[in-house]
């Protein structure tokens, strides 16, 4: 008896003819490991796989067809407003095993590059303040989406990934299947995003100290309370209403470099003064993230986190300063110091130890180092020889793909911790 034949529904904005290729009539559970790539996967309440395609790696995820269209389509509006989340590629339905029995359809996402669940980076030696730095990421995460009119409904660490962003990290939705969008969130809606954010990362920090991944004395309690205390002074920062006198006009200027500070550009400013205009209130009514990284990329054609951006250009300022060309039109001190600084640091580290981390946090190490020498030697010490040294003592000290290739990919299970990897989405 010959199988049943499959009738797929292919749904993608620019379907990958590839897509064809895989094993679509086999449970995704059962996916044979030449197939796979071996990456780090969290928590999650459906079957996911990484998956090899045309040069780069999808995550492939077993869902509900109606769920999948929904999500879908959920991650399509939150890539075109430019909020941090998973790209969506596609949805194929229509599955059916060999005997004819259907299959869930699948939902799929381009892997993250040089992304990692929040288990994999307590599983490896991070600084004691992990923890600490992931909830200020996952705060900026969540005001980002409520400013954005997203409802999460289950905000947690297992729901995102993390990328290094130079002493910080940064945080990507992940998981949108709870998710809805709304011109504008009430206050109850923002409130209830937030208590169970709350509730989840406590549970989730708890759940690593009993797996020792995280030490005992850490106040997951307090933790998840921090989570709550940061997005409500960064709302408060972005969103409230200041008033002052009308000879205090300056504060308007103040407020603005304020936001910009945190890492936000004010799109929009409502203004008013009372009816004899003795004061003055302000409100920020559109604020756009990436106001670092906005300026990096106009300078430089850059684009990386908002964290390196500020890093980097406080590196540009000081080249700026070091020339002695203040006076010089920004953009052309901007390319010198991209093609006779960044650009040779970066190609100076060999080819196969690239894949590390990004050229940005490279380039941020670089600059941490440099420092450390400086002040070991006493002496402003050269950026060759600060490359030469960072390649040779530091960089291979970080372990590699191998540490998990040694793994058989069909015996990884979504609650797999796994050593630490190199932060790149291509594997082999």
């Amino acid at each position: 008896m010959s199988p049943t034949p499959q009738r797929l529904q292919i749904t993608a904005a620019n379907p990958d003819p590839a897509l064809l290729d895989l094993p679509w009539q086999v449970p995704l559970e059962d996916w044979p490991a030449e197939t796979l790539a071996a990456l780090p996967r969290g928590i999650s309440r459906h079957i996911v796989r990484f998956v090899r395609l045309s040069g780069r790696v999808i995550a492939v995820k077993e869902i509900g067809e109606t769920v999948a269209y929904r999500e879908y389509e959920l991650l399509r509006q939150l890539d075109r407003i430019d909020v941090p989340s998973v790209v969506p590629v596609g949805v194929i339905t229509g599955r059916r095993d060999p005997d004819g029995e259907p299959l869930e359809a699948v939902l799929i996402t381009e892997h993250l590059q040089f992304s990692l669940p929040y288990r994999s980076l307590f599983s490896q030696s991070l600084r004691p303040d992990t923890a600490t730095r992931l909830i200020d990421a996952l705060a900026v995460l969540l005001v980002r989406l409520h400013l954005a009119g997203f409802y999460w409904g289950d905000v947690s660490l297992s729901n995102t990934l993390f990328r290094r962003d130079a002493e910080t990290f940064a945080a990507y939705l992940v998981d949108a299947e709870t998710g809805d969008l709304h011109d504008r969130l009430t206050d109850g809606q923002r409130e209830y995003d937030l208590e169970v954010a709350r509730v989840n990362i406590i549970g989730e920090l708890m759940d690593l100290q009993a797996g020792e991944f995280l030490e005992e004395d850490v106040d997951a309690v307090a933790i998840g309370n921090a989570l709550a205390d940061r997005y409500r002074e960064l709302w408060r920062a972005l969103t409230e209403t200041e008033s002052f006198g009308y000879g205090e006009r300056w504060r308007v200027q103040a407020r603005i470099d304020r936001l910009n500070d945190l890492g936000f550009d004010v799109g929009e400013l409502d203004i008013t003064t009372d009816v004899d205009g003795t004061s003055v209130q302000i409100q920020p009514k559109v604020v756009d993230a990436g106001h670092h990284s906005r300026r990096l990329m106009r300078l430089t054609g850059l684009d990386v986190q908002e964290n390196q951006a500020r890093r980097l250009l406080n590196d540009l300022d000081e080249y700026r300063a070091a020339t002695d060309r203040q006076r010089e039109d920004e953009a052309f001190v901007a390319h010198d110091w991209l093609t006779e600084v960044f650009e040779p640091a970066v190609r100076s580290v060999p080819k196969d130890l690239r894949r590390k981390l990004e050229p940005a946090q490279v380039f941020h190490e670089l600059l941490d180092h440099r420092w450390y020498l400086s002040q070991q030697q006493g002496r402003d010490v050269p950026m060759p020889e600060v490359v030469k040294s960072y390649v040779r003592n530091i960089l291979p000290t970080r372990p590699d793909e191998d540490a998990i290739l040694g793994i058989q990919s069909g015996d990884l299970r979504d609650t797999d911790l796994l050593p630490r990897v190199d932060e790149d989405e291509i594997i082999g």
